[in-house]
């Protein structure tokens, strides 16, 4: 068993081309010989996002803090705390939080395979 407090694991800036004001921390991943998925605590500013982008895997989401918007080609919905939210794998995709003034956070699980 592994046991970790979010604040010991060190957050790095998001540095994806079209990202801005996002860090991620690896809460557990390959590094813990987590042999299936990845899960990634995300911290988005005010106004920050995520790229808008798209990867050949699903990837689950839950809302912590704050508000985000989830974006795709077609709609823009918007998930508060408590919400969960499903990203089929190839669709392009971007979390932004709307606020001004209020950071958002959110957990994300990957498949460990594409987690970098």
């Amino acid at each position: 068993m592994l046991v970790k407090k979010i604040e010991d694991v060190p957050a790095a800036q998001v540095q994806m081309e079209g990202a801005k004001n996002v860090t991620v921390r690896v809460l557990f991943g390959p590094d813990d010989n987590a042999p299936t998925f990845a899960m990634r605590l995300f911290e988005i500013d005010a106004g920050g996002h995520t790229p808008f982008h798209a990867h050949p895997y699903e990837h689950e989401v839950v809302v912590l803090e704050g508000e985000v918007i989830l974006v795709s080609q077609s709609e823009e919905v918007p998930l508060e705390i408590g919400h969960v939210a499903l990203v089929p794998p190839d669709e392009k995709h971007n979390f932004r939080n709307p606020s001004n003034s209020r950071p958002a956070r959110m957990l994300c699980f990957v498949p460990v395979q594409y987690q970098k």
